[in-house]
C-alpha cells in the first residue's frame, strides 16, 4: 500500500498586504495634492458693492485685433511701446492706473494674457472687456 502525499496548492490570496498598500498609496496622495498649488491666473470677478466707487474720468482702452496688433485709445501701437507708454503712465499716477483690455472676436488667448501679464508686473489694473470690433 503506497502512501500519497496531498500537495495541493492553496487557491487562496491574502488581501491584508494589498489592501495596506492601497491605504498607504490613497494617503500619500490626499497629503501631496495639497501642496501642489495651480497653475492658473488669479482672477478678481466683479461682484456687488453698496458703497460707491469713483471711477477716473478716463480710463485707457487696449484694443487687440485677431492678428496680434494692439490700439491704445484707438491708435495702433506696438506692444513695447504700449509698455513704455502704460508704465510711464503708472508712474506718474497718483491712482492707481486701470486700463480696459477689449479682444476682438476671434482673438487668440495668448495676445490677451500678454497684455494681462504687463499690467500685473506693472501693477496696473486690468479690467477684460466684451469682444469689440477693431477699425
Amino acid at each position: 500500500m503506497g502512501i500519497r502525499k496531498r500537495n495541493k496548492a492553496v487557491a487562496e490570496f491574502n488581501m491584508s498586504s494589498l489592501t495596506d498598500i492601497i491605504f498607504l498609496l490613497l494617503i500619500f496622495f490626499m497629503l501631496t495634492s495639497g501642496l501642489v498649488a495651480p497653475n492658473a491666473l488669479n482672477l478678481k470677478l466683479p461682484g456687488s458693492s453698496k458703497s460707491k466707487v469713483v471711477t477716473p474720468s478716463r480710463i485707457d482702452d487696449v484694443r487687440i485685433a485677431g492678428d496680434g496688433r494692439y490700439f491704445l485709445n484707438g491708435k495702433r501701437i506696438s506692444f513695447p511701446e504700449l509698455e513704455s507708454m502704460l508704465s510711464r503712465k503708472a508712474q506718474f499716477s497718483r491712482d492707481k492706473l486701470s486700463i480696459t483690455i477689449s479682444p476682438e472676436t476671434g482673438t487668440p488667448v495668448e495676445y490677451v494674457v500678454t497684455i494681462m501679464d504687463m499690467a500685473m508686473r506693472l501693477q496696473i489694473n486690468g479690467i477684460l472687456a466684451t469682444e469689440q470690433p477693431v477699425d
